[in-house]
């Protein structure tokens, strides 16, 4: 039965390739787990329409949908260049001036940022995402710097700039993002993606943020700063602050350099199931199938290593945003995806390293996949009310489907993204997580093995009104 679910799951990126109900009903039912909603580009009311149709088309399909906010944080970008285009030479010197001027086809360009107030001399600034580089030579004023470029080549409008060597100081919130945020705060989103994060307080300050505004959603990391992965404690703070992870690939490359992204990725996998914490890997996954219907075989890959390592969810970017083939990117990615996971293990790790000691939570969802390996159970059942021990149980990798449960729609929601979750809301009762599975048997949802007459399910359950998660029953279905 377990080769019936994907166990890595799918978050794509709407954009105007799937910015109708009928593609994004297209996509979910392709196999989306998720949704991401970037506020790079598109209006608040666009955003209420895609949240419903995602709403709509997740309840036709009978299963929990996750939507994430993604900010945009200090993304900086250029402004409208004339024509469209700057024809760059090395020795060049560029003036950035923060500013909405129009521009005259010389070399002072407006930029949406003000960097005289970061930067420094002698700081490299990439323009049009690493494919011109630059060094600061002069900050002019209070919002002009002057760069030399240092390659040949041309810059567009709108384009976004890289600075790894700046420190931004803790303030990667922008005006815009906190307008998002506040917006966002009464909206139906079940995570929130914060942008070129640096350290741990810039979790703690988006939690606090969210929490004063009645937000329920959980926060995601986005990992692309040099400063980020300066070392591995300091990126394991950031991910203990977390509830999970972006592996922000692209700006990650351009800042810290590609060859450093194979072996952050893994660590970060790495870290996030240790730490019980969602891992999204992302960017240019299947790129090529924005203007292809077949992928590479690098990219093929790409997505088949990252499920190998663990990663909960692998993301379409543009493939789905903007893309000619949306849809077929969504079935190509699924169909790595199960044939990866039934025909290799998930890299092999303890969640819980020899010598040490774990919380409830942790002892139970470790012992009850153990359970579920050794008797070839067909799936497991989580009954949660938080979703802490779906997220525990999601740590150990069992090469088995989980069913969860919960009274809670947003606890659901954002189980829809974890490793081999398929999240159902139901009334709570003592026995709610058994009388669910029975529920899906009969609807055909859940299969028995050819010749087998019923499923045998560990569910892990618990009294929500005393200790919590505190029982482990094996029961035939």
């Amino acid at each position: 039965m377990s080769r019936l679910f994907k166990r890595t799951k799918i978050l794509a990126t709407i954009g105007p390739a799937t910015n109708t109900a009928e593609m994004i009903e297209n996509v979910i039912m392709a196999g989306v787990n998720g949704c991401r909603l970037n506020c790079s580009h598109g209006s608040n009311e666009e955003r209420d329409q895609q949240i419903k149709w995602i709403r709509e088309a997740a309840k036709k399909k009978g299963k929990s949908v996750a939507i994430l906010q993604d900010l945009q944080g200090p993304k900086i970008r250029l402004g409208m260049l004339k024509d469209n285009h700057l024809d760059l030479k090395t020795g060049d010197e560029l003036v950035l001036k923060h500013g909405d001027f129009e521009h005259d086809g010389g070399l002072t360009v407006p930029v949406q940022y003000n960097l005289a107030e970061k930067v420094k001399v002698g700081e490299p600034i990439s323009l049009f995402d690493g494919k011109i580089n630059t060094e600061v030579l002069e900050i002019i004023s209070g919002t002009e710097v002057k760069v030399k470029v240092l390659n040949d080549g041309f810059i567009m409008s709108k384009k976004g700039l890289n600075l790894p060597d700046t420190d931004f100081g803790g303030d990667i919130l922008t005006e815009k993002d906190i307008s998002d945020i506040e917006y966002g705060a009464n909206c139906d989103y079940d995570y929130v993606s914060l942008s070129f994060v640096q350290s741990a307080e810039d979790i703690l300050k988006l939690k606090q943020l969210l929490l004063s505004l009645g937000s329920t959603a959980k926060v995601i990391a986005k990992i692309e700063t040099k400063k980020a992965i300066a070392s591995d404690e300091h990126l394991e703070e950031i991910v203990k602050a977390s509830d999970g992870i972006m592996v922000a690939r692209g700006d990650m490359a351009v800042e810290a350099g590609a060859e450093v992204v194979p072996i952050v990725q893994r660590k970060l996998i790495a870290m996030c199931r240790a730490n019980a914490k969602l891992c999204i890997v992302a960017t240019q996954m299947l790129s090529s199938m924005v203007e292809s219907p077949q992928p590479t075989r690098a990219e093929v890959s790409d997505v088949a290593t990252a499920v190998i390592q663990g990663a909960d969810v692998v993301m379409l970017s543009d493939e789905t945003a903007n893309g000619s083939y949306p849809l077929e990117a969504v079935q190509e990615m699924k169909k790595v995806i199960l044939y990866t996971q039934n025909h290799s293990r998930v890299t092999p790790m303890s969640v819980i390293p020899d010598g040490e000691k774990s919380d409830i939570y942790d002892g139970i969802s470790h012992a009850a996949a153990r359970l579920a390996e050794n008797i070839s159970a067909d799936l497991i059942v989580c009954q949660t009310a938080s979703g802490v021990t779906a997220m525990t149980m999601a740590a150990n990798r069992p090469n088995l489907p989980i069913v969860s449960v919960t009274s809670n729609p947003r606890v659901a929601n954002q189980l829809a993204l974890v490793f081999a979750n398929s999240a159902f809301v139901r009334p709570y009762s003592p026995e709610f997580g058994y009388d669910l599975a029975v529920e899906l048997k009969k609807s055909g949802y859940l299969q028995t093995r050819d010749g087998v007459k019923d499923l045998t399910a560990v569910i892990v359950s618990g009294d929500r009104n005393k200790v919590g998660t505190d029982t482990i029953k094996v029961r035939k279905i």
